[in-house]
């Protein structure tokens, strides 16, 4: 069936055939990509212009739009709409697709055809929003793919490296959307990039990069904590500098915001919940060890540094790596071991409810009981020659590592020997890896997790704080 606008009817595109004289078609444009140049192979010298995008009329049917011409008409085209217009298009050239070639860099489509536009014959139109039927705006809110075939984020970080350069579909909630950044390439070609963070119920964070003008700017849409994606078609990498899976968005991506799918809602369900009692906040160091690879971070900084860094930063979800030597000046240990040692459940990692023991995360999407174990929740003080930075946290394994003992380890030593520990790590140099993320409602305006914490070697340290150590940061960043 084809939707009309006023008393025009379209050809609807599963009626499309290369025999069809003058086509009008009418869509939604569900995906797009950059213009791109190429040499001009009868024109020795000279370049030509395309870019391509996909249209949807049904939530069966979609297909696969390209332009090729001068850069001016082609450019102007690109410009004139964007990912969910809604758009008409006049005289289109219908070819039979080459599969094979295709679908190697274009989405996947139902349709065994393709349109082609030309500058001389064909026309396309955006539809003012009052005249566009509902029902065609809801196809935005379909995904492409089964809404059944998706991997979880905790599924792509199990199945780790034999996912790597795979291209699948993920349904997730946007935790942050990153500014983009620019460059220049060696060979003078200006690029961009920007890096979206996505969590679901089954991992708190997982890196999504994008690369192309289209997918930065659509992404830039989105609200953080509020918008759930469908992506088909993302590709999924090993980042060797991170130490741990990526996706990255391709030509072929088609994305969905808050896609109509009870799956969808489920996850809806988990942001409101996690947003309303700071959930998200509350991830171990365990989680942030395994997700960073520590010799990747080599930044030095001092307190004064790291606050006049953090200010900077404001407004900014980026999150400071970096290494600082200091001393830990405050470390309550020797105090109500309740205060200090919390239950978290071993599926999510998330502080469990401590009336009922049992996580009210996991509970809502299984019924079956997850296990809980215990790990130290400490707030530190770090102290160097230029301040003070106060309750950082120290928990779960680094803390374990840091005291030299396990949390059982730790509930049968005597009120004596806590204090000997305590007083054997206070005001000893040490050699601290760090991620701080500014948050507004922490009482210091600074959340840092500390990743590492171990003596720091004397004569490193000193070369550091002179300035003969790795790569150290001065006040004018």
């Amino acid at each position: 069936m084809a939707y009309s606008i006023s008393t025009q009817n379209f050809v609807a595109l599963s009626d499309l055939h290369p025999n069809l004289t003058r086509p009008s078609i009418i869509g939604v444009v569900i995906g797009k990509t950059d213009v791109k140049g190429f040499p001009d192979r009868k024109n020795i010298g000279s370049e030509r212009y395309t870019f391509s995008f996909t249209i949807r009329d049904s939530p069966a049917y979609f297909i696969n739009v390209n332009s090729w011409g001068r850069e001016e008409y082609v450019r102007s085209l690109s410009e004139s709409f964007r990912v969910g217009d809604c758009v008409t298009i006049e005289n289109p050239l219908v070819q039979t697709k080459e599969l094979e070639k295709e679908e190697k860099f274009n989405p996947t489509t139902p349709s065994c055809y393709k349109l082609l536009l030309s500058e001389t014959h064909s026309v396309v139109k955006i539809c003012c929003c009052y005249e566009v039927d509902t029902k065609l705006l809801s196809l935005l809110h379909l995904p492409v793919k089964d809404p059944h075939d998706y991997y979880s984020l905790g599924d792509i970080v199990a199945n780790g490296q034999s996912l790597d350069g795979r291209i699948i579909n993920v349904l997730a909630a946007v935790k942050s959307v990153g500014e983009p950044k620019y460059f220049t390439t060696s060979d003078k070609r200006k690029g961009q990039r920007c890096e979206v963070k996505l969590y679901d119920e089954t991992e708190l964070s997982f890196a999504m990069i994008c690369w192309d003008n289209e997918s930065i700017q659509f992404a830039q849409s989105w609200m953080p904590r509020e918008t759930v994606i469908f992506a088909s078609e993302l590709r999924i990498n090993f980042d060797k500098f991170r130490n741990c899976m990526t996706a990255t968005v391709i030509s072929k991506t088609i994305f969905t915001t808050n896609p109509d799918i009870p799956e969808a809602n489920i996850l809806f369900n988990f942001i409101k919940e996690s947003a309303a009692t700071g959930a998200l906040d509350d991830i171990t160091e365990a989680q942030l060890k395994e997700s960073i690879n520590l010799q990747t971070i080599v930044d030095i900084y001092t307190v004064e540094q790291l606050k006049v860094k953090a200010l900077q930063n404001e407004g900014k979800p980026e999150p400071v790596y970096g290494i600082i030597y200091a001393y830990i000046s405050t470390l309550n240990i020797d105090t109500d071991s309740s205060k200090i040692i919390r239950n978290r459940c071993s599926g999510c990692h998330y502080v469990v409810n401590e009336m009922s023991n049992t996580c009210t995360f996991c509970s809502d999407i299984s019924s079956d009981a997850k296990s809980v174990f215990t790990s130290f929740d400490l707030l530190v003080d770090l102290t160097d020659h230029t301040g003070t930075l106060r309750s950082c946290y120290l928990s779960d394994v680094v803390a374990e590592e840091t005291l030299s003992c396990t949390v059982h380890e730790f509930l049968t030593l005597t009120e004596e020997q806590k204090t000997a520990l305590k007083w054997h790590l206070l005001l000893e140099r040490s050699k601290i890896y760090f991620k701080l993320v500014l948050s507004p409602s922490l009482r210091t305006g600074l959340r840092v997790n500390l990743l590492s914490c171990k003596l720091a070697d004397p004569v490193e340290a000193s070369q550091s704080l002179s300035g003969k150590g790795r790569k150290q940061h001065c006040l004018a960043f």
